[in-house]
């Protein structure tokens, strides 16, 4: 096992480092997800009220999608910067970005107002969202994993991973809340805008913790060494170092296959879920909105407190048996999960949800660790943040889109179900592929960044 680093974090730092990433991504996952809630509830009637039900569901969901080809250019931008200039600066950008863009999403008039502008300005903000939350993943995880130590890892890395049930806890509870106190004329009228609008107020604390973090010093490290060989370079009027993303190509292509792979079934899974999951039990199964927003309410809870305890695991057996467990567990319980639902019981479906994204937390959580230890130092927010943002176009971009027009299609939940179980055997396929990286001292990556290759695997494993 590693020993680690001496530059290490103090234990009495890193719990305010973690909660700075932990509440970051909170708010950017909250923005983000909002988005999806709206879409499979409200977006079809404000701004495709032409279209029938489902059709307008359909078009929501286009534009949703949208928002995930933005992803991978804002983990080419904010990748290359990140590794150049620090995690802290990007990560203050995207929050300012993601904050702004979905609070001028509730000032978007609809479509009876202004026409076809209105759908364009919505899809606009939603790149928007997506260039900031392409960057913002790769920054938060990599800012916990630096400053943290190899025995631990899993565990504190795992923390800004519960970001994204938190948001959608936040996302959901906020709309559910809408809909309680409002009758579907008045929230559809303008009580949907009120979410979006508070993500300003919420925007405003992130930035005052995350203003309080500093680098970390895993990166400070490798910063110093590479503007070191840089003056070596010129003096000796070498050839300079490539920059991160073309490093990234040449060194560790097989690390970013593996990355996108694992992605598949973790993101597919997740979005069918608890955004897709709406828009079947609203729609399809005629259930109201209160009944569907609770289920996913409670299941985001129940996951945001097994998250750190997958990470933990993962510190005890290996990121790899945590994240293979998860991966065959979606990949079965696709079947069960629509029987559930069927049954238009509330408990069946609460059940259902929660158990489906017990197992995405399996893989969700050991994920930050696992991925960060792929890659050296100086191409780490790039190796990471492109191999998890060009998974998500193929992956959670189209999940929903897809998942409503196999069901609009076939009129049955197996489509579906079997679209699941193909994800999660391409992420059982690029994980058994992966090497195990628990134990990996980071810094001691930094040293051997230009031959990641030659890496050999900590002792143990």
């Amino acid at each position: 096992m590693a020993t680690s680093t001496p530059n290490a974090t103090s234990r009495g730092s890193l719990p305010r480092i973690v909660a700075a990433s932990l509440i970051g991504t909170t708010i950017e996952w909250y923005d983000y997800f909002l988005y999806g809630s709206a879409a499979a509830l409200v977006f079809g009637h404000v701004f495709f009220p032409k279209a029938d039900p489902l059709t307008g569901t359909l078009l929501s969901f286009l534009t949703y999608a949208i928002g995930f080809a933005a992803r991978p250019l804002g983990a080419l931008v904010f990748g290359h910067y990140g590794d150049r200039i620090g995690r802290k600066k990007l990560l203050v950008l995207s929050l300012l970005l993601m904050g702004g863009a979905t609070a001028l999403i509730g000032c978007v008039p609809s479509y009876d107002s202004i026409g076809v502008a209105a759908p364009l300005l919505l899809t606009f903000l939603r790149l928007v969202q997506g260039f900031a939350l392409g960057g913002e993943w790769g920054g938060a995880v990599l800012l916990v994993s630096e400053h943290g130590d190899p025995e631990r890892r899993g565990f504190w890395a795992s923390w800004p991973q519960g970001g994204a049930p938190a948001g959608n806890l936040l996302a959901v509870g906020v709309l559910d809340l809408m809909t309680f106190v409002q009758s579907d004329e008045q929230f559809l009228a303008w009580g949907w805008r009120v979410p979006f609008l508070l993500s300003a107020v919420l925007v405003m604390v992130g930035l005052w913790i995350r203003l309080a973090v500093d680098e970390s010093p895993v990166f400070k490290e490798a910063l110093a060494k590479a503007e070191a060989r840089k003056a070596e370079q010129r003096a000796a009027r070498k050839e300079a170092e490539q920059p991160p993303l073309l490093a990234v190509l040449r060194h560790h292509w097989r690390e970013v296959l593996v990355a996108m792979g694992a992605r598949m079934a973790e993101n597919i899974s997740y979005y069918v879920l608890t955004t897709f999951v709406l828009a079947y039990c609203v729609g399809h199964l005629k259930l109201d909105k209160q009944t569907a927003l609770n289920a996913v309410l409670i299941a985001s809870a129940v996951q945001f407190a097994l998250i750190p305890l997958f990470g933990a695991l993962s510190d005890k057996v290996g990121r790899k048996p945590v994240y293979l467990v998860g991966a065959a567990g979606v990949g079965v319980w696709a079947w069960a999960f629509f029987g559930l639902l069927d049954t238009r019981s509330f408990p069946a479906v609460l059940l259902a949800i929660t158990v489906g994204l017990v197992f995405h937390s399996a893989m969700y959580a050991p994920q930050a660790a696992f991925f960060s230890e792929m890659f050296a130092t100086r191409m780490r927010y790039s190796g990471a943040s492109i191999g998890a943002q060009f998974a998500s176009v193929a992956a959670g971009a189209p999940a929903p889109l897809i998942a409503t027009a196999l069901l609009k299609d076939y009129g049955s939940s197996t489509p579906i179900s079997l679209y699941v179980t193909l994800a999660a055997v391409i992420t059982l396929v690029a994980v058994l592929c992966a090497r195990e990286t628990r134990g990996r001292d980071l810094a001691d990556l930094t040293d051997r960044e230009r031959q990641p290759r030659e890496e050999k695997a900590p002792s143990g494993v």
